[in-house]
């Protein structure tokens, strides 16, 4: 199997690991804040990689780490909070919208993309209308327009890392990285007076969300995006989406109506399309 083949496999990994995290995502938030939560699992994040890469630690990418880490902390927030009000299921959806911005924010640096990213965006949204507002205006759910908002900012990291991470060290670029959201979401945490108490009652989705979801799948994506670029390494990734709607249903006992299950095949349809456009340059 070649390097590329790997990077790719090791990327479905990530997907299958994001996706069962929403579950315990959604089943932290039963005893602890979003920020708290988003402290806990990102500081275990760090500790576990720093003994690891410490060696690999620099100052020449501080000041990119540091955006970067700052930009994921604003998608871990978003999202976050998002799960406050909405399901596994349909965060994990609505997260996977990525997939559409990331072509759409390669725009505006001199990307130039076909006919089918629109159709892609088109049917991406008209799903997302049925997934979340399919009962009119009256029922829109502000965890799901958070998590919308999140989506962006997943996009936007994924750019950057696509970016950064044939530059520099993947390992040291993560300790940073990771560090920033710990020290954002600590700050925030104790300006909204959050309560720590919950932290024992949740120790198995701060484990999993912690090691795995943080330690183990962001870093992974960082290695794996020096061999895959940034739209169809945001392709796989956006599989995340069925691992959540399985993980939800399967755990949570979450289920998803005919008007949203319709949406969420649309959503997926788009994300698909949006992957084979024709790229003028550059990818």
């Amino acid at each position: 199997m070649n390097s590329t083949k790997s990077a790719r496999l090791l990327l479905l990994v990530t997907a299958a690991i994001w996706g069962l995290a929403f579950v315990a995502q959604r089943a932290g938030m039963e005893h602890l804040g979003p920020m708290v939560f988003n402290s806990i699992r990102f500081g275990l994040g760090s500790l576990v990689l720093f003994p690891i890469f410490r060696k690999h630690l620099s100052l020449k990418y501080l000041k990119q780490a540091v955006f970067a880490g700052s930009i994921l902390f604003a998608g871990a927030a978003l999202q976050q909070w998002g799960i406050v009000y909405t399901t596994a299921s349909k965060a994990g959806f609505i997260t996977g919208l990525y997939i559409v911005f990331v072509p759409v924010l390669g725009l505006f640096t001199g990307y130039k993309e076909g006919k089918k990213l629109w159709t892609g965006l088109v049917l991406s949204l008209i799903g997302l209308w049925l997934l979340s507002f399919s009962d009119g205006l009256k029922s829109i759910n502000p965890g799901d327009l958070l998590v919308l908002a999140g989506a962006v900012m997943w996009a936007l990291h994924v750019r950057l890392i696509g970016r950064y991470a044939k530059r520099y060290h993947a390992g040291g670029f993560a300790v940073i990285q990771f560090t920033t959201v710990t020290i954002l979401s600590v700050i925030v945490a104790l300006l909204l007076n959050e309560s720590w108490k919950g932290i024992p009652a949740t120790w198995l989705p701060l484990a999993y969300s912690g090691l795995l979801s943080v330690g183990v799948a962001f870093t992974i994506q960082i290695f794996a995006q020096k061999k895959v670029k940034p739209a169809p390494a945001a392709m796989i990734m956006s599989l995340e989406a069925v691992f959540a709607a399985l993980g939800g249903c399967l755990v949570l006992n979450e289920t998803l109506t005919t008007p949203e299950l319709t949406g969420a095949a649309l959503m997926f349809i788009g994300m698909i399309v949006t992957q084979f456009t024709s790229t003028k340059k550059g990818s």
